[in-house]
């Protein structure tokens, strides 16, 4: 074999070896079942904080999954972020419906206070929220999330049993039009490369490892204190990412588990959802994961719509050995590479509850979230998102 054939095969054995590292991290990822709810005679009480801003195709089905939890001892609280669509309408209804059934009151809406200077909405909504509950722990659950009944205690209780500061948990993410399907399953193997098993997350101690998923994190009233409240992340676009390492930075713990069967999520709806709703956080959250200067800085955001092409090397040096612009060393990479990498892919879009026949579609998907990538480098800091415009701080 020649040495062009030798490169090109170890060249292959090293991408290949690189997905198998991917899945064996991924491996070390706990599952909420693992854990059982708190004992009756040891539930506190748990506020449920949902910031809501034109939620109205949402509010309903999450505020109904949270009081159908098997936790008994709960409360839920909307924040309306100054909605236009009857957010808080739909949400006050299903309260009343939930008061005249358990003869109690366990569902309030409140109406946010005009939003301060330096404040994105969701923090000031969480922090709003926050401030009228009456609850020992806080969770905090964003709007298209969709509750199991067992999702609250068993939550608890492995926040607990791991000694856990802020608990989180990665459900499943619902894909239904052709755009989430394509791109969903993709990007969020795009985190897991990065991050790798929640375990290992949840050991370290350095903030930039660390993240959290805003969709649910549970932390006790004396740990929000503690870190400032959302005050502490009230201008960082990814403030999910940002209380993770502001509560690992305090010396606490930030732990996450697998809850794809006690929690799911339907972000987007859309091509155009998809697109502002990466777009708004990609970069300017994303910038918070590398401890880069000024000039690091720079050069992160000209590269940064990069690593979502690079997927595609194989099948851009399989198409040119086969046009014979290259020669036999680049058609064994590709097609070895190439190969391995839809194997990857399949197993991604499968894990992701989506047909991984949709796996076929990776290069499209690798090329939109680069564009979309590259338009949120472009933007910087500046982000918009639900009619109001910020500018995010970068972790200091």
């Amino acid at each position: 074999m020649t040495t062009e054939l030798w490169v090109a095969a170890i060249a292959a054995a090293l991408w290949c070896g690189l997905h198998v590292m991917v899945v064996v991290r991924f491996t070390d990822s706990r599952r909420l079942d693992a854990y059982p709810p708190l004992p009756r005679e040891q539930t506190p009480l748990i506020s449920v904080i949902i910031p809501a801003r034109d939620e109205a195709r949402n509010i309903e089905a999450c505020l109904r999954s949270v009081l159908a939890s098997d936790y008994g001892n709960l409360e839920a609280i909307v924040v309306d972020d100054h909605s236009s669509d009857g957010t808080a309408a739909i949400a006050q209804r299903v309260a009343d419906d939930d008061a005249a059934r358990q003869g109690r009151v366990r569902a309030r809406v409140i109406q946010a206070a005009p939003l301060p200077e330096g404040w994105f909405g969701k923090q000031w909504a969480c922090q709003n929220g926050a401030d009228a509950a009456r609850g020992e722990i806080l969770c905090f659950t964003d709007a298209d999330t969709r509750h199991g009944p067992e999702l609250l205690g068993r939550s608890a209780g492995a926040m607990r049993s791991r000694g856990a500061h802020l608990f989180t948990v990665a459900g499943a993410q619902d894909a239904v039009t052709f755009w989430e399907k394509v791109l969903q399953p993709f990007v969020f193997s795009i985190l897991l490369a990065r991050y790798g098993g929640l375990e290992q997350m949840s050991r370290s101690k350095k903030p930039v490892n660390k993240i959290a998923n805003g969709q649910f994190m549970m932390m006790t009233r004396n740990t929000y204190a503690q870190i400032g409240g959302h005050a502490a992340v009230r201008d960082h676009v990814a403030e999910d990412l940002r209380l993770a390492q502001v509560v690992t930075e305090r010396g606490m713990q930030a732990h996450m588990v697998l809850a794809r069967d006690h929690m799911s999520t339907r972000m987007y709806t859309s091509l155009a959802e998809i697109r502002k709703g990466w777009g708004k956080n990609v970069f300017a959250g994303g910038r918070d994961t590398f401890p880069l200067g000024p000039l690091g800085l720079m050069v992160f955001r000209a590269v940064f719509p990069l690593p979502a092409l690079v997927p595609l090397l194989p099948l851009v040096l399989l198409a040119l050995a086969l046009l014979g612009v290259l020669g036999q060393g680049a058609l064994l990479f590709g097609a070895v590479a190439g190969g391995f990498s839809l194997l990857f892919y399949f197993a991604v879009y499968a894990f992701a509850r989506v047909n991984p026949l949709w796996s076929l579609l990776y290069p499209l998907a690798a090329v939109l979230f680069s564009w979309i990538c590259a338009e949120s480098a472009w933007r910087g800091s500046q982000v918009e998102w639900k009619g109001r415009g910020y500018v995010s701080r970068k972790a200091s």
